[in-house]
């Protein structure tokens, strides 16, 4: 059965990025900061001091799903 042309519900259940950073203790607004100011997963790691598998999670979560989702709006 081709499911392509099925409609989907306009909201998700992804946390936001804002959600993800305050869980690990990472200030939202620093992180969007060094982000935009293109520095490396390492970098980003020492100033918060974070292992570096946690700034790539929250980075590829960045590029993947930006910075918030739609929750449940009608």
């Amino acid at each position: 059965m081709d499911t392509s042309s099925w409609s989907r519900a306009p909201w998700s259940t992804q946390p936001s990025l804002k959600l993800k950073t305050d869980e690990v203790g990472i200030d939202f607004d620093a992180f969007i900061r060094g982000l935009a100011e293109n520095r490396t997963n390492e970098e980003m790691a020492c100033a918060f001091a974070v292992p570096v598998a946690v700034i790539a999670s929250l980075r590829e979560h960045f590029m993947r799903f930006g910075i918030d989702s739609v929750m449940g709006q009608d």
